[in-house]
């Protein structure tokens, strides 16, 4: 991988490595043990080297640029090389060019398939989290992502809520303890749990799930500073946000949709979290699509 890659992977805040992995075993899906693309190698001279453009099929937020680079020169040994045209965030429309992709043709056409299937991914989970982000301008709250990620991906979907204007929330279950139903009922209510938690790992983040306003104010009274209030209404979330709003950051979880997000946002929570950002995004089309070969060849 290009030390440009490599750059602007971290620049993202994303691991090298980690994205390598990621893109290898997505490679070797595709590809096979013997890394081949039957059809390119029997109908393209093994010296031919073309240009292709990665081009957006429909309007969007770009994710995902270094990740497509990655693709093309993993598969490639570094013979293909992306160019951003455009930067990840951007808002695009159908036919812009988000890249230009030069190589030998075998390569390009061997690496379109998984390079488009990450960015397409990315860039839908980023345009998704745009529309909650827009929703919530000029209110207080921030759209949270979730655990509920394509297992394999996480990494790459939550820097797409990245892009999109969003914020992740924990990334797994080792940095950030989350108290849950099972979890109050297992340990016999929110103020045991939060104690054995609290007494296990002194240094961990403790977020604590709440349904009801008194188990909001039970949870607070715990020591809790962050509450999750699961498919509360607007008037419920209203006056949790009232009652302990300012002892604890509020998290408003569960069924949330766009049409209601000014609504529970209007509350004074500081957050709303929605899964569908990263399990029920659709992508966003994007096309590679090699330029006219040149005269002559």
């Amino acid at each position: 991988m290009r030390e440009s890659t490599e750059a602007a992977l971290r620049a993202a805040g994303l691991d090298p490595r980690a994205v390598a992995g990621i893109v290898e075993n997505a490679l070797a899906e595709d590809l096979g043990p013997e890394r081949l693309d039957v059809t390119s190698v029997a109908t393209i001279p093994a010296g031919q080297v073309d240009t292709a453009e990665v081009v957006a099929r429909a309007e969007g937020v770009v994710a995902g640029l270094a990740v497509a680079a990655a693709v093309f020169e993993l598969a490639s040994a570094g013979t293909v090389e992306l160019t951003a045209r455009v930067a990840d965030g951007d808002r695009v429309v159908r036919d812009d060019v988000l890249a230009v992709a030069t190589g030998p043709t075998r390569a390009l056409l061997s690496a379109e398939r998984t390079a488009l299937n990450l960015l397409s991914r990315m860039s839908g989970v980023a345009t998704h989290t745009r529309a909650w982000a827009d929703a919530l301008a000029g209110t207080k709250a921030t759209v949270l992502d979730t655990r509920k990620t394509t297992p394999g991906l996480r990494i790459l979907e939550k820097y797409a809520v990245r892009a999109g204007g969003g914020t992740n929330k924990r990334f797994g279950l080792y940095d950030v303890a989350m108290i849950k139903d099972n979890h109050k009922l297992a340990a016999g209510g929110i103020a045991p749990a939060y104690r054995r938690v609290r007494d296990a790992f002194p240094r961990v983040p403790i977020q604590v799930e709440v349904t009801t306003l008194a188990e909001a104010v039970e949870a607070v009274e715990a020591g809790a500073d962050f509450l999750l209030c699961d498919n509360m209404s607007v008037r419920l979330l209203a006056e949790v946000v009232a009652a302990v709003g300012d002892r604890a950051e509020l998290e408003a979880t569960g069924g949330l949709t766009l049409d209601v997000a000014a609504d529970y946002a209007a509350t004074g929570v500081d957050y709303l979290s929605v899964g569908a950002l990263t399990h029920s995004s659709p992508i966003l089309d994007i096309a590679l699509d090699l330029r006219a070969p040149v005269s002559g060849r």
